[in-house]
């Protein structure tokens, strides 16, 4: 079979790998494999890592050497799935491609998002909102912040927006001593790979999610207005806060579902 030349090129549907289990799809995680090579090995039938490991690997468009090297990564993948070592996953794949693991570890997602009181120090987060997919939990500063590792601890896989650049740092800066090896979803990145541009509040709304009345129209900066209220004595504006932090949270489950599909059909069909 030719070399691709471009990722823009469609694969034929018959060798398009399965959505529902994109990471057992990726190759790119291996030494000397990229983008192009992967949608190789798919059109030559190695839609998953059992095909490639069933078939003669000199069947595969490779040279002796990635061969080699690939045999050597799906063989350790196979065995990292089954033990569910999501760290190996998160220093093996690409940060922008870590999306891919999302059906292999969303029983154990935490959906992540802070708030602060508009500094930049490591006492200035005032409330972290963590949403499993099934319970919703919230710690605010001066009453329950030093429960938050603990709630952390049985994730596999971080999703934030924007928690690149906001929240996972203030998180690193308040704790310190706290080890952050998940996989780390970024919609922000992901859903701009769809084309989808602007903050979170707006993209829910390119996307048809709705919120409540009492959190509609509200913002960041809101956000840090409201606990300066809290603190002034109206417990009325923590209540509006944690509602409004709540909705963050949960909303990105909806994000990530709708993002994971689309953009799995983009890179299956050689378009993203």
């Amino acid at each position: 079979m030719p070399p691709r030349n471009s990722t823009n090129q469609n694969v034929h549907t018959n060798t398009v790998p399965a959505i529902a289990s994109m990471l057992e799809s990726t190759f790119i995680h291996a030494k000397g494999i990229g983008r192009n090579t992967e949608l190789r090995l798919w059109e030559a039938g190695a839609r998953n890592w059992q095909e490639y490991l069933e078939a003669d690997e000199e069947s595969w468009p490779l040279s002796a050497l990635q061969r080699t090297m690939l045999t050597e990564t799906v063989q350790e993948s196979v065995d990292r799935l089954q033990d569910e070592d999501f760290a190996w996953f998160a220093e093996a794949l690409p940060a922008a491609e870590h999306w891919r693991a999302v059906p292999a570890f969303g029983h154990r997602l935490a959906f992540l998002d802070i708030e602060t009181n508009g500094g930049n120090g490591p006492n200035d987060i005032t409330v972290i909102g963590l949403y499993d997919g099934r319970k919703m939990y919230q710690f605010v500063q001066g009453q329950n912040m030093d429960e938050f590792p603990d709630a952390l601890e049985e994730a596999a896989m971080i999703v934030t927006f924007f928690g690149t650049g906001f929240d996972l740092p203030f998180i690193r800066r308040a704790y310190p001593r706290l080890p952050l090896p998940q996989l780390h979803v970024d919609l922000c990145y992901m859903l701009r790979r769809l084309g989808y541009r602007g903050g979170l509040k707006s993209i829910e709304h390119q996307m048809g999610i709705s919120r409540s009345n009492s959190t509609t129209g509200l913002s960041g900066l809101d956000a840090v207005r409201l606990w300066q209220q809290y603190r002034m004595g109206h417990e009325a504006s923590l209540e509006t806060l944690l509602s409004y932090n709540a909705e963050d949270v949960k909303n990105m489950a909806d994000l990530l579902s709708d993002g994971y599909r689309k953009l799995a059909r983009k890179v299956l069909m050689g378009e993203a």
